[in-house]
């Protein structure tokens, strides 16, 4: 499957623009963490990233969160996708699938989804609401609050430094890969 494919698959999934502009904004940072772990997957990488929360309009996931992630993967087989490796990451980025992140892949599923959400709820904290006005040490900063973006995952953002990124890093990729495509995400 290339990224054309995904998309056709996402659109066709996903209607909500909100929901869109998430799974593009995780996969330009699964793309930017595949540039530093894994270039020659970058593509592959993106594709896992935006297909993540295929299932996000599908299931009931928030009354029934072991489902998150395997309607996904029940989606993709309806339309004739056969890859066990795509499976295991998108089913991985949510624990309650029963699927730990263990690969590179997992890992880094699991941290990009929590960390774009992350980022954009920082972003409405400044004026001018971009996402290019945020700054890594807010991101850095922010992390510990708990009230602050209460439905980002922690764990799985500083899950990240087990794949041996810091997490300022983590933040500077995900800043730089989000604000590459800004306009398509209306920040």
């Amino acid at each position: 499957m290339n990224r054309e494919e995904a998309f056709e698959i996402l659109q066709k999934y996903m209607k909500g623009e909100r929901y869109i502009k998430h799974s593009l904004a995780v996969e330009a940072i699964m793309k930017g963490l595949a540039r530093k772990l894994e270039p020659e997957n970058e593509e592959y990488w993106g594709i896992v990233g935006l297909l993540h929360d295929l299932d996000e309009e599908q299931c009931n996931w928030q009354e029934h969160p072991e489902v998150h992630g395997k309607t996904s993967v029940e989606i993709l087989k309806k339309e004739g996708i056969d890859d066990q490796v795509l499976f295991d990451a998108i089913c991985a980025h949510n624990p309650a699938s029963g699927v730990k992140a263990k690969t590179k892949l997992q890992r880094a599923v699991y941290a990009a989804d929590p960390m774009s959400g992350f980022c954009n709820a920082i972003a409405l904290c400044y004026p001018d609401k971009k996402i290019a006005s945020v700054k890594v040490k807010s991101v850095v900063k922010r992390i510990p609050e708990k009230r602050f973006a209460a439905g980002a995952n922690r764990e799985a953002m500083l899950s990240i430094e087990d794949l041996g990124i810091e997490f300022e890093e983590f933040a500077e990729i995900a800043l730089d890969s989000m604000c590459r495509i800004a306009d398509e995400l209306g920040l």
